[in-house]
């Protein structure tokens, strides 16, 4: 058997769901009944949200673990989809509050998509107002497989206090950062506990003809005959375990570590599972980048076969350490071996989703890709001369996060960045503050606005200068008109008799096109047509930079004469929600001068519908934050530009 860790044959385990359903705090609670030590917050409700996957090493009786307590926020959600790819099992934790159902849907879906065994933790258990059941009904409205109830809770002074575990038929009284203690099933719950535990035989005998025929023949299936089937349909997606507790006072937390023991697949059963082959040289996969400090780039990354030694050669780099988490510090470590969740030291080049092996090119395996943008910062430095440092503090953060990315507007002169929501870009501006001593400040970007004329005119420009040796001289007189919108910019000549020498006339063209970059508003002038008439020339004082000018000075004038309008660009917009949502969606849309086009089922994703608008670009900003507020969070949307329309008020120029 492998080793690692003083524990045999890894394994690993995700922790996810809806942000404040209380990961973090089970994540400890796992770590510390396994013996790791933990900074619990001296007061849970100052608890930092998790903002990146955090890693945890321990062993419980002999078996190491691998425990990633991933971000609950849709807008660190790409991080969570990439940890679900490299464990063996996930624990779905969710509040007992029925209403808060609907925000685990997403992520059900996600794991019924990659077959992931998943179980279901009810956390916060002590907060219980109302029927377990309740919860389980709402919460079945999203699950994929049928939801099936290993615990019921012992109702104490309106308060769970204990649970019954309905495969043992045993019951355990809670006690705060201790074992429970193990006491006699109350008798008031005696024929609920019955009931309970024959839905539960019935849902597994679905599926189990042996099982079936006792349950026909009134046999008692022993424990040990249903935590055998509750495995084996656990790993094949056909049920979802669900369990109780509460992680910030260790409730029910080492049940769960019994049943992670008993039903987590082995790294081989994972690798059955991925499709991915057993034989071969060593194969790990990168799901997460940090730049951390002193120790440089790590590569956070699954070990899917065979072993990988301190030192080896991994993607054409050297490997520069190999770390676990144990106790919530880095510790180096000579190895690491299939099954294993590590950090790997300084592999420059290896991107993030990379796989990799020593010596050879290895299969690539598949990766979450970046979610599209829905919110976007303009940022600067305070201080101009830490422009340099910012651009290599953008391309590791890039690095760091693939959800969030970096454009530079030519035009404006603004560099952007690009992410999935406020918290999203602020935590990214933190992290330049922090991590690279960059000051920023932020603003909202500018809006791509364009110009346009209603009229058409006629405009002479004439230069003529004379500064004592050779003067300057042109004259042009041009034609400007409005073209179709979409049709762009046109120049025409159309001079005859040599009134402009043909040497010139390229010039006036190109001084056409470079006055139109900025009209009387201040932005770009489009669907215009230019025509060259008429001129005159110098036969010693004309030279293109004197056309040039005085196709300027035309140009200038005319486009102030010719009726100028404001464009702005109008996007094309899906709203993606939960169909109880849709008609907030609409009003949504509609109060930021949206245009519905009409909506229906979103393809392959029942109870969720598509919303389809054109909405002004300029109302789009902060469409994300509203979406999301009123929709639990679950909202999303997806934009492309349309057309430009004439602007309905006038903008800030």
């Amino acid at each position: 058997m492998s080793k690692s860790r003083n524990g045999e044959n890894p394994r690993s385990v995700a922790l996810v769901g809806p942000q404040g359903s209380g990961k973090s705090a089970l994540f400890d609670a796992l770590m510390e009944a396994a013996g790791a030590a933990v900074k619990r917050p001296a007061d849970p409700r100052n608890r930092p949200a998790t903002t990146s996957v955090r890693v945890g090493h321990c062993t419980y009786l002999n078996e190491a673990w691998s425990i990633l307590d991933c971000p609950g926020s849709i807008e660190f959600a790409h991080e969570a989809y990439a940890a679900l790819r490299m464990v063996d099992i996930a624990i779905v934790v969710c509040e007992p509050d029925p209403s808060r159902a609907a925000t685990t849907g997403p992520l059900l879906r996600a794991l019924a998509e990659q077959r992931l065994p998943h179980i279901v933790l009810i956390n916060k258990i002590d907060t219980l107002d109302g029927s377990v059941s309740n919860t389980i009904a709402a919460l079945q409205a999203y699950a994929a497989s049928p939801l099936v109830l290993r615990q019921m809770p012992i109702m104490e002074n309106g308060r769970a206090g204990g649970y019954v575990d309905l495969m043992s038929e045993r019951a355990y009284r809670y006690r705060k950062g201790q074992p429970s203690e193990l006491i006699r099933i109350p008798d008031s719950m005696l024929a609920e506990e019955a009931a309970a535990r024959g839905q539960l035989v019935e849902t597994l005998a679905d599926r189990d003809d042996v099982l079936l025929e006792k349950v026909l023949e009134d046999i008692r299936p022993t424990p040990e005959e249903l935590y055998l089937d509750m495995r084996k349909d656990l790993l094949a997606g056909a049920v979802i375990e669900v369990m109780l507790g509460a992680g910030e006072a260790s409730h029910g937390v080492r049940r769960l570590w019994k049943a992670l023991r008993h039903e987590t697949p082995s790294a081989a059963e994972t690798l059955d599972r991925k499709s991915i082959s057993a034989e071969g040289p060593a194969l790990a996969q990168v799901f997460r980048t940090e730049y951390a400090g002193h120790t440089g780039k790590l590569s956070y990354a699954r070990i899917w076969r065979d072993e990988i030694k301190d030192g080896a050669s991994l993607g054409g780099t050297r490997l520069g350490g190999i770390y676990h988490f144990l106790n919530g510090e880095l510790s180096k470590s000579p190895s690491c071996v299939a099954g294993d969740v590590v950090a790997l030291g300084r592999l420059d080049g290896v991107a993030t989703g990379a796989t990799v092996s020593p010596g050879i090119i290895p299969e690539s395996l598949p990766f979450p890709p970046a979610p599209t943008p829905v919110y976007a910062l303009a940022v600067t430095t305070a201080d101009r001369k830490d422009d340099v440092r910012l651009s290599d503090a953008l391309r590791k953060l890039a690095e760091e996060d693939p959800a969030l990315t970096m454009t530079h507007d030519h035009e404006s002169g603004e560099t952007v960045l690009h992410g999935q929501g406020e918290m999203h870009l602020l935590s990214a501006v933190e992290h330049l503050a922090k991590g690279y001593n960059l000051k920023m400040t932020t603003r909202r970007p500018s809006i791509a606005y364009r110009e346009t004329i209603r009229l058409a005119v006629h405009e002479h420009g004439r230069l003529k200068r004379q500064t004592g040796g050779h003067g300057q001289f042109a004259d042009v007189k041009i034609d400007i008109k409005p073209r179709e919108r979409g049709a762009g910019f046109l120049f025409v000549d159309k001079v005859v008799g040599g009134a402009v020498p043909r040497n010139f006339i390229p010039a006036v063209g190109e001084a056409a096109e470079e006055a139109a970059h900025k009209g009387p508003f201040g932005y770009q002038v489009v669907d215009v047509e230019v025509t060259l008439v008429d001129g005159g020339y110098h036969a010693v004082d004309s030279s293109d930079m004197a056309f040039r000018t005085a196709t300027h000075m035309a140009m200038r004038e005319g486009l102030a004469k010719a009726d100028p309008v404001l464009l702005e660009p109008i996007d094309h917009v899906t709203i993606s929600v939960p169909n109880d949502h849709t008609p907030r969606a609409q009003r949504l849309l509609t109060g930021r001068r949206g245009q519905i086009l009409g909506f229906g089922e979103r393809e392959g994703w029942a109870g969720w519908d598509d919303v389809e608008a054109l909405v002004p670009g300029a109302e789009l900003h902060d469409l994300i934050i509203d979406l999301r507020s009123q929709t639990q969070g679950l909202g999303t949307y997806r934009r492309s530009f349309d057309h430009l329309a004439e602007a309905k008020a006038p903008a800030k120029v």
